[in-house]
């Protein structure tokens, strides 16, 4: 059997993408999907066209002009990408190994650039020591934002649900993440905040809605042909086309909304969620020779070229324009060059004979 990435549609059964396909949404859905997250979350739910988009409501929410922000040192180009947006000034900190996550440790290098907030993004779905950060937070008087795309459900080590204890929460729907309805994303405002916040009045453009409707179908149609080879010949060129959108390349656009059939589908899939601070996102591995591992996988038939992050600030096409200072956080550094990450959806017997070799490459008891 050959097994592939080609991001969360990889793993969508044929009655789930067709569910998918054919899912229609009306206004109420909009209306109730804002209705749950203002009420599970406890604040004012905005629905937007993804998360990164949501992140720039909050940050310009809470923070002003010019202010800094700390930001993981292992993270993704939309989180810095809504930080500038919000003409706010980014803070990399290096990260722990164990976890992917900043600690309280590497954050009190950061204190010394005067930070007005901290992004909480809980890597890969593993959750921080949120108890020690928000500790830190207030001693500093730090504003907690909490980015759920990784792990909407995960509970911290105190018990408490991620995206329930910073001033505000942003969920990304985008593909594979936590909540994946192919694209969209919400913020949700917890803390009283004085500055205006317009919720975005367009509708989704009718190239985003196309895409997001059709992509788990293509992703059906490459499975298919990757057992005769053409599955990533195929992707490439839905890709190159248009059809088919990279999750980075997903614009910013703070003046449009979710569509009504991803409110529907993301409605269904949180009130059905069931996750905990032991089930992450995704499994992770440290490697030597990655590359060589990579190849070895793929004559077994595992596609794992798609894992987080190929640079500390991923995807490696948009890292020069972040001049990230690799020298502040070397952990970072290391990791994005040695991880393997795995999606959940692959069953231990189908990734029995991967993890088998995965192991192979690995320090001895660095993993653990």
């Amino acid at each position: 059997m050959r097994h592939y990435f080609l991001g969360m549609a990889a793993g969508y059964s044929g009655g789930e993408w067709l569910q998918h396909l054919f899912t229609m949404g009306r206004k109420k859905d909009l209306v109730e999907l804002t209705s749950f997250l203002g009420k599970k979350y406890d604040g004012e739910a905005i629905l937007c066209k993804n998360g990164r988009s949501g992140l720039v409501y909050a940050l310009k929410a809470y923070f002003s002009p010019g202010d800094a922000v700390i930001v993981n040192g292992f993270t993704c180009y939309a989180v810095y990408e809504a930080v500038k947006a919000a003409k706010l000034k980014p803070i990399f900190v290096d990260i722990e190994k164990k976890d992917l996550n900043f600690s309280v440790k590497t954050l009190e290098k950061a204190i010394s650039a005067k930070p007005a907030g901290i992004i909480v993004q809980n890597s890969l779905g593993n959750p921080v020591d949120m108890k020690a950060i928000e500790k830190f937070a207030k001693e500093h008087k730090l504003t907690i934002i909490e980015d759920l795309a990784h792990c909407t459900g995960v509970k911290y080590p105190d018990g408490r649900e991620a995206g329930t204890v910073g001033a505000a929460t942003v969920l990304s729907f985008g593909k594979d993440k936590s909540i994946d309805t192919v694209s969209g994303g919400a913020v949700i405002l917890r803390a009283p905040h004085d500055k205006p916040v317009e919720s975005p009045s367009k509708a989704p453009k009718a190239s985003d809605f196309l895409r997001a409707r059709f992509y788990p179908m293509f992703g059906a149609f490459c499975r298919t042909l990757t057992y005769i080879g053409l599955g990533g010949a195929m992707m490439r060129l839905f890709v190159k086309i248009h059809w088919v959108e990279k999750s980075a390349d997903n614009r910013l656009d703070t003046t449009r909304r979710l569509s009504k059939f991803e409110a529907r589908l993301a409605l269904k899939q949180l009130q059905e969620l069931k996750r905990s601070g032991e089930d992450p996102l995704r499994d992770f591995y440290l490697v030597e020779n990655r590359s060589g591992l990579l190849k070895e996988l793929q004559k077994k038939g595992y596609y794992f070229g798609g894992f987080w992050y190929e640079k500390p600030v991923s995807p490696e096409r948009y890292y020069k324009k972040v001049h990230f200072d690799e020298a502040a956080c070397p952990n970072a550094v290391s990791v994005s060059e040695r991880i393997i990450n795995v999606p959940k959806f692959y069953t231990r017997t189908e990734l029995k004979p991967a993890l088998k070799l995965i192991k192979e490459y690995m320090k001895e008891g660095e993993n653990e």
